[in-house]
């Protein structure tokens, strides 16, 4: 076989490879621009899209219990999706209520506790060396300075966390209100999109939806299975060690577990000070190994391996999207990063089917790619690259062979 290359000179072949990395470079430098302006649109945009998106994670929770609604008890469509929502928050308000009187039983408990524990380490701190009267009251001092000196500032810290409660109040009515909506006509999302894409893209378009719907649910379901796991565990640690309000913890603990990061450490630190003003030092720092071990459990074993089965994703890319979640949006970035990469990896993995496809070359030999028309009809390609729809061939004579289509980038290209 002769090589292309030969009889060219060096500074041609040098010179073909150096137009080819400015060609990839300039594409590539594209490719980051439009993803800064993405991150920007939603930088402005972030307080529409943050109800859409806490309302597309409880419509996940709650549409298999609204399709119950709809298809057992017969109800309508807006009636299904309304009781669905009433009967979560229902719920939710329902556990208060039932762990009230426990709560309220113990408070006067827990209020005496905490005052015993305050004069024991008043005393503790008098009696040791380790800080004398002097130093207390020069701390004190400078405590009250700073207070002083820093009213203007915390008066506007007050404005502002007033202001973000404010905000988190108008963004949960917003996101229950889109929660309903979504429930009632959700389902006529995808075939309108399917039909504004047009037939060529639509079946693409139809298939990437479903899967991210399906990839978004198992990521709720997989996190209130850590937090449940969270809560047995700590429940069951504050049990033993004798802690009043054991069940309430826990059931805060579950709660707390589907808020990354902050959530985790209020609900410890409140386990920890109950610990310690109701058993002592010693049951506080069972307490807080206890909690310590569960966390490291679910954070670096737990959470990533399940949320890494359920959509298919490797652990340390969970991990990775947390952290880079947590840094750009903070707590709720946190925990909207994993379902974003997750949907992401979704539309990937069908591209690199399609491309597959399209040269002829399945990722494995017995590759069989399924792509839903959403009109019950199914695209499968199988290694030979033959693609054959129900609704195609209802119409062909029997025996007539099934039509070649082409991949998707082909499609696009034509279109």
């Amino acid at each position: 076989m002769s090589n292309p290359d030969e009889g060219r000179s060096r500074a041609a072949v040098i010179g073909d490879g150096i137009e080819w990395v400015s060609r990839w470079s300039f594409r590539w430098v594209g490719i980051a621009l439009g993803a800064v302006l993405v991150g920007l649109i939603v930088k402005f945009a972030w307080s529409i899209i943050l109800p859409v998106a806490l309302a597309l994670i409880i419509t996940s929770v709650l549409a298999p219990l609204a399709g119950f609604f709809e298809r057992r008890l017969r109800f309508p469509t807006a009636l299904s999706a309304g009781a669905a929502l009433l009967t979560a928050i229902g719920a939710i308000v329902g556990t208060a209520f039932a762990l009230a009187p426990s709560i309220g039983g113990q408070t006067s408990d827990i209020a005496s506790d905490t005052l015993k524990g305050i004069e024991r380490v008043q005393k503790w701190v008098q009696e040791s060396d380790i800080v004398s009267k002097a130093q207390i009251d020069t701390a004190l001092q400078a405590i009250q300075d700073r207070l002083a000196s820093s009213s203007g500032d915390i008066a506007n810290g007050v404005l502002v966390a007033t202001g973000a409660v404010t905000s988190a109040v108008i963004t949960l009515i917003v996101s229950l209100i889109l929660t309903f909506l979504f429930l009632k006509d959700g389902r006529k999302f995808i075939p309108w999109a399917s039909g504004i894409a047009g037939d060529r893209v639509g079946r693409h378009l139809t298939e990437v939806l479903s899967r991210a719907w399906a990839t978004l649910g198992g990521f709720i379901r997989t996190q209130a299975l850590v937090s449940f796991i969270d809560a047995v565990f700590i429940g069951i640690g504050l049990v033993l060690v004798g802690v009043p309000l054991a069940i309430p913890l826990a059931v805060l603990t579950f709660f707390g577990g589907f808020i990354p990061i902050v959530g985790a450490f209020v609900v410890g630190a409140v386990a920890v000070l109950v610990a310690l003003v109701s058993v002592g030092w010693n049951g506080a720092l069972i307490v807080l190994l206890v909690i310590l071990a569960v966390q490291q459990l679910e954070g670096n074993v737990l959470s990533p391996w399940l949320q890494s089965k359920s959509m298919n994703l490797h652990a340390a890319v969970v991990l990775l999207s947390v952290a880079l979640g947590s840094t750009l949006f903070g707590i709720i970035g946190a925990f909207l990063a994993v379902p974003v990469v997750a949907v992401t990896a979704v539309v990937l993995r069908y591209l690199n089917e399609q491309a597959s496809v399209a040269v002829g070359s399945p990722s494995s030999p017995d590759q069989r790619i399924e792509i839903s028309t959403g009109e019950g009809a199914a695209l499968e390609v199988d290694d030979d690259t033959t693609a054959e729809t129900t609704d195609e061939t209802a119409g062909e004579t029997a025996g007539a062979p099934a039509r070649s289509k082409p991949g998707l980038f082909s499609r696009l290209r034509k279109s």
